[in-house]
């Protein structure tokens, strides 16, 4: 699946965090030795947006460009709290609420059981406009639980924001979209192959290899040993 139309915004914010990624070496090449994926696919990739949190500057830069998506996505006063999901969206939704002059809340996996938000942690009013932030999304199902609880919580969501989307398998985000919230994300696979590719960061083989799983990822998977529908 190639990156829909984008604005010339929205292209340079794609590059600028697919380098980013790439130079704190959040990103990892390996078709020689594929990762199974959750979801039990095989990939010859796999992002690290966790390692984001050691590098200021790179943060820094990484929640302005996600405060204008959500800007941009969301609307300019139609946000009143932003939440992080357990455990990786947690800094990102400190940092961008920070940013942002707005509260924070942040989501369990699971409730904890008492309490009249079990599952939210924060104070929210009953009908508050909430924006989900996490590090990223392959499928968008693990987003579903959150946005779940947020709604069974008194609070309306019906936008997410991620820093990474992996954006190549079918149905990706046909839960989210199910669910009646948008995905904005900033970089996807297909950015840092361009970033890969013109800054000679790994050898053609490589390269090929993952351009080849890009193309065709259920075939990839099937031939490396992963699932194939």
């Amino acid at each position: 699946m190639q990156t829909a139309s984008r604005t010339p915004e929205q292209k340079q914010a794609a590059i600028t965090t697919a380098r980013i990624l790439l130079e704190i070496k959040a990103v990892n090449f390996r078709p020689e030795e594929p990762y199974i994926l959750t979801s039990g696919w095989a990939s010859p990739v796999y992002v690290d947006c966790r390692k984001v949190i050691s590098f200021p500057r790179a943060r820094t830069t990484i929640c302005s460009l996600m405060e204008a998506a959500i800007l941009r996505d969301a609307g300019y006063e139609s946000t009143d709290a932003i939440a992080g999901g357990e455990t990786a969206g947690i800094p990102y939704a400190a940092w961008i609420s920070q940013q942002m002059g707005l509260p924070m809340l942040y989501v369990r996996k699971k409730p904890k059981g008492f309490g009249r938000n079990a599952q939210i942690e924060g104070d929210f009013a009953n009908g508050a406009r909430i924006v989900l932030v996490e590090d990223l999304a392959s499928d968008g199902a693990s987003k579903v639980n959150f946005c779940n609880a947020i709604r069974e919580a008194g609070g309306v969501i019906n936008h997410a924001a991620v820093v990474f989307f992996y954006g190549v398998f079918p149905g990706a985000l046909k839960s989210l979209n199910e669910t009646g919230v948008k995905l904005s994300y900033l970089a996807n696979w297909w950015d840092v192959l361009e970033v890969a590719e013109q800054d000679n960061l790994f050898d053609r083989k490589t390269i090929e290899a993952v351009r080849s799983f890009l193309h065709d990822p259920v075939q990839w998977s099937k031939l490396h040993g992963g699932r194939s529908e």
